[in-house]
């Protein structure tokens, strides 16, 4: 019966996390800011609509326009099922945010755009000074380190659980890497690599994002619950962990939500010794976990 109830239980993850997720995000950003904000579900009507819609596109496109939406799709699914089912090693992660961000890339180059080349060049940036980081998070997810109970085990975790939130900031371009709330493309990442799509390619990748998204924020959750001592003095048996996921997701949605309402994006020369000070101090900040 348990073994039922828990796969229901993932089951019921995969299909709403994600539109879940986006809606509480937008609502809390525009309550943040003094606005009624979209419903909930507004991303999942968003989506429906969209895919009901064929993409116009102009003659320099080529058959790459239709692969790559549906390409970063089916990455950021196999990262989803990754992270919820743990069916493979979380070090296949970074391979399929590599394709996940090539598909970006491709459909943006393909548009050959001034803006399409500029987001790119930002993405590879952000790719570039993330991806060390991110497999150092993934070494220590995979590996047998625990948080201690003692006041400075609990410190040094939660440091260390902060610095692996503001990589998943740079790797999912919310602030202060990116700014979803503007409509200025000279500051655009992500917006700025998918200003041609239309319809149901718009559909694929907004998709992908959001699926991506929640992706990264379990995998957060689950590199907290699976290594600290704290829990496992608390929580009787690991079915009972992995009910905490969707309550502390949905608490780092709330979190999201308020961040992108009262942050701003930082200069693009401020990034790369943010990102290599992140590298060194989650490299310092896991070997003191191991010793402790």
């Amino acid at each position: 019966m348990e073994l039922i109830i828990y796969t229901f239980y993932l089951a019921l993850l995969f299909i709403i996390l994600p539109f879940l997720l986006t809606g509480i995000i937008r609502k809390i950003r525009a309550y943040a800011q003094g606005r009624k904000g979209p419903k909930l579900i507004q991303f999942y009507w968003e989506v429906c609509k969209a895919f009901l819609k064929a993409p116009v596109l102009h003659h320099q496109f080529s058959e790459i326009s239709n692969l790559a939406p549906r390409l970063a799709l089916y990455s950021s699914l196999m990262i989803w099922t990754i992270v919820l089912f743990e069916w493979a090693p979380f070090i296949l992660i970074p391979f399929f945010l590599a394709l996940y961000r090539f598909s970006f890339i491709g459909f943006a180059m393909e548009g050959g755009t001034s803006f399409g080349g500029m987001a790119s060049g930002r993405e590879i940036l952000l790719s570039v000074m993330v991806e060390p980081t991110f497999i150092l998070m993934i070494l220590a997810a995979q590996s047998h380190i625990e948080i201690s109970e003692t006041p400075q085990g609990i410190l040094i975790g939660i440091l260390f659980l902060a610095l692996s939130f503001m990589t998943i900031l740079a790797e999912v371009a919310k602030p202060p890497f990116d700014d979803p709330r503007t409509h200025l493309e000279l500051t655009m990442v992500h917006e700025a690599m998918i200003l041609e799509a239309s319809g149901r390619q718009l559909a694929f990748f907004e998709l992908a994002s959001s699926v991506k998204l929640s992706a990264l924020l379990v995998f957060l959750v689950k590199l907290a619950l699976e290594h600290s001592k704290v829990f496992d003095s608390i929580l009787m048996n690991d079915l009972s962990r992995e009910f905490l996921i969707l309550p502390i997701v949905v608490v780092l949605a709330i979190v999201l939500g308020f961040w992108e309402a009262n942050s701003v994006r930082r200069k693009w020369t401020w990034i790369p010794e943010f990102m290599g000070l992140t590298f060194i101090a989650i490299l310092i900040l896991g070997s003191l976990v191991k010793l402790s």
